[in-house]
């Protein structure tokens, strides 16, 4: 993916006599993630192509709920945006990706990231009657796109969802996509990254993809987690609800990117939830 003309124009805008230095794009999908530097400073610059969904989140994200960790200087300060031309312009917030490193095997990374995590979620909080209806209509409409699921687990996991009920939901901030890839570690404190996938959920949700990850294999990490964020919010019916929705997701989602990986760990995950080994 290349910038698009509004957005080399806007760049050039705000940041005339900056040049990039790194390009630290995910691949997957189309948006580029650029670092920048000019007069001494350093800013990353997110931009979406046509199809992208997330990067009109981001400045919402930034002016509603980032202040718990932005004053502490544990997220990228917002600098630029439009939404229109899909580009983001904030500060450059050091440190390394967790993912890969021994930090993503230490507790001491979990219960900061849990510390965090409890900060953004207690802000804010608001009843919502239909939220539960919302995410299985969802979930619902991904087994309708083409995957490879089964048809008869798909058949099986429709009629699961269709008989569930929908109960009055609480929702706070969230992250949307809360593991170690969107987290970094400087001099030993944690910060956070990308905030594409943020919204009012139930608090829970950030907790599946760790779930469905290192707390799978590692207990600790779980604990030393909980210990940092506080209460743990999972009411098992609605939890096992949430696991199902985000394994179902996953799966349909990778398919669609052709992301084999993430496709592998979304069977797993089906599998997971409906307490089976996978095939």
């Amino acid at each position: 993916m290349r910038l698009s003309q509004r957005q080399q124009e806007l760049l050039g805008e705000w940041l005339p006599t900056a040049r990039v230095v790194t390009d630290h794009s995910w691949g997957l999908v189309g948006t580029l993630v650029l670092q920048f530097e000019t007069d001494g400073e350093r800013y990353i610059a997110k931009a979406g192509d046509d199809a992208d969904r997330h990067i009109a989140r981001e400045p919402e994200a930034h002016r509603q709920w980032l202040e718990p960790w932005t004053t502490r200087g544990r997220a990228p300060a917002f600098v630029r945006g439009d939404q229109e031309a899909k580009l983001l312009l904030t500060r450059f917030l050091p440190g390394e990706l967790v993912e890969g490193t021994p930090y993503e095997r230490t507790a001491d990374t979990y219960r900061q990231a849990g510390e965090l995590l409890g900060l953004f979620h207690r802000q804010l909080a608001v009843p919502d009657d239909s939220y539960e209806q919302r995410e299985n209509e969802r979930t619902l409409g991904n087994l309708r796109k083409p995957h490879r699921i089964v048809p008869e687990l798909a058949d099986r996991l429709r009629s699961e969802i269709e008989g569930w009920p929908t109960p009055a939901a609480t929702l706070v901030p969230t992250h949307g996509d809360w593991q170690p890839r969107n987290w970094l570690v400087h001099d030993g404190i944690v910060g956070v990254i990308d905030f594409g996938r943020a919204a009012l959920r139930s608090a829970y949700t950030d907790f599946a993809r760790l779930a469905a990850q290192q707390f799978r294999t590692e207990s600790a990490l779980e604990d030393a987690f909980l210990e940092g964020y506080g209460a743990d919010p999972r009411d098992p019916a609605a939890w096992h609800r949430a696991q199902l929705r985000e394994a179902i997701n996953t799966a349909v989602w990778a398919h669609q990117v052709g992301a084999d990986d993430f496709e592998q760990q979304g069977h797993r995950m089906i599998a997971d939830a409906l307490g089976e080994t996978p095939l």
